[in-house]
């Protein structure tokens, strides 16, 4: 996922390691292929840095089933998995940002196939509504997150401003008084191509607006053309966001803040490791509404799905009840990387001093409101607001004619 490429990009070699399984499995046994994400480096820990660990003391706890286990680079999974499954050679498991187009030509199991009622029923209603297509769910959510307002605070002691702004008006003159010290980018706005869509549903969502309607996609609102409008005039116009946001990138964006060239951005848990280990001087709060007040956040999440192809639905569904049994959800659900997916994990985190640092974000996951990777023409229509939206902001954009833009594309899309 983007916010993994701060600090962290793909290694470029794919690998394969089978896990309790020898030269052939004997009678009886199954083996599950499973291919997830490589990274070179992460900032703090992450299941791609303990698969093998758990996939391990999995095995020794149900000898019967055996686990293949490919890693490929992140940034080719997604393209890997749609050449698997198209080819007919579809693994058992998979991770991916995409699960709705298989989804909808019936190549995956629903969770309920897969997890006892009590397991089903201890994900977080959220992230469990978002991995849904036509109210069942597919997508099981996997290294979440959600984002919070950081600040550097020695900058804003500074720039003699006292807290995290709690409005759109403080957060303008919390920018200009950064400017004033010579603070270069103020407020870091994301809206390059590696992640515009977070960036822009951030701030859509603090001013009562949002993607998609109880209809389907509806991008030009008058919530939104408001919203747009008042970050061209007001941060991007006043130079209070940089010379160009319209092509910073996340990863860009999280280094330039970690060298004293932003003073705030929205960023994910996974930035407090790489702070913490050269103590740089943040807090982090909740990103704002427009008048006031906590703003809902993004929901991001990699997803697992399970391919009927092979019909190992019961294998796959004793391997992945136990990866989101509490003991390995928490786990991996930790560490200042990804927020934990089920109820029980977060409570557990919830109730451990040591993750102290991510009860906010945790605490904050049941109000997350998503993109709509519910939808199949998702994908098309993501890399439309990755191309468009940071035109909307910039001297001499139009908001509404981005906007109505990309509800064109969006319709195109869902022929």
């Amino acid at each position: 996922m983007r916010r993994r490429q701060f600090l962290a990009h793909s290694a470029g070699l794919a690998g394969l390691t089978t896990l309790g399984l020898g030269a052939c499995a004997s009678d009886g046994d199954t083996t599950l292929k499973v291919l997830v994400a490589s990274y070179d480096k992460s900032v703090g820990s992450s299941i791609g840095d303990q698969w093998d660990g758990l996939v391990g003391a999995f095995v020794k706890a149900h000898p019967t089933v055996k686990i293949a286990l490919e890693r490929v680079p992140f940034d080719k999974l997604d393209r890997t998995l749609a050449r698997r499954v198209k080819d007919g050679d579809a693994p058992d498991i998979a991770q991916s940002n995409i699960f709705a187009p298989y989804a909808e030509d019936d190549q995956l199991y629903g969770t309920s196939d897969l997890f006892d009622i009590r397991t089903e029923a201890d994900f977080t209603r959220s992230y469990a509504e978002a991995g849904s297509v036509k109210h069942i769910q597919y997508g099981i959510p996997f290294l979440a997150s959600t984002p919070r307002l950081f600040y550097n605070k020695a900058l804003f002691k500074q720039a003699a401003v006292t807290g995290a702004p709690t409005t759109w008006d403080e957060l303008r003159s919390a920018a200009q008084a950064l400017k004033g010290i010579g603070v270069k980018t103020p407020y870091g706005l994301q809206l390059g191509p590696e992640a515009a869509e977070d960036e822009a549903l951030s701030w859509m969502l603090a001013d009562e607006g949002g993607y998609a309607g109880l209809a389907g996609y509806d991008f030009h609102t008058a919530s939104n053309v408001r919203t747009l409008t008042w970050l061209r005039d007001e941060l991007v116009a006043k130079g209070l966001a940089g010379a160009d946001p319209a092509g910073l990138n996340r990863t860009a964006a999280y280094e330039q803040f970690m060298r004293g060239g932003i003073g705030m951005l929205i960023a994910h848990p996974v930035l407090m490791g790489a702070a913490d280990k050269v103590k740089f001087p943040y807090a982090h709060a909740a990103f704002p509404t427009r008048r006031g007040g906590a703003a809902a956040p993004v929901g991001l999440s990699d997803w697992l799905m399970a391919f009927k192809q092979n019909g190992h639905g019961d294998a796959c569904g004793t391997f992945l009840s136990y990866l989101y049994g509490r003991k390995s959800a928490k786990a991996y659900g930790g560490g200042q990387a990804a927020l934990p997916v089920t109820s029980s994990a977060s409570s557990a985190l919830r109730a451990d001093a040591a993750q102290r640092p991510l009860w906010k974000f945790i605490d904050q996951m049941p109000q997350a409101q998503f993109q709509p990777v519910g939808l199949r023409s998702w994908p098309t229509v993501r890399a439309a607001i990755r191309k468009e939206i940071g035109a909307a902001v910039t001297k001499g954009g139009n908001p509404g004619a981005v906007l109505e833009s990309l509800d064109a594309t969006a319709t195109q899309a869902e022929l």
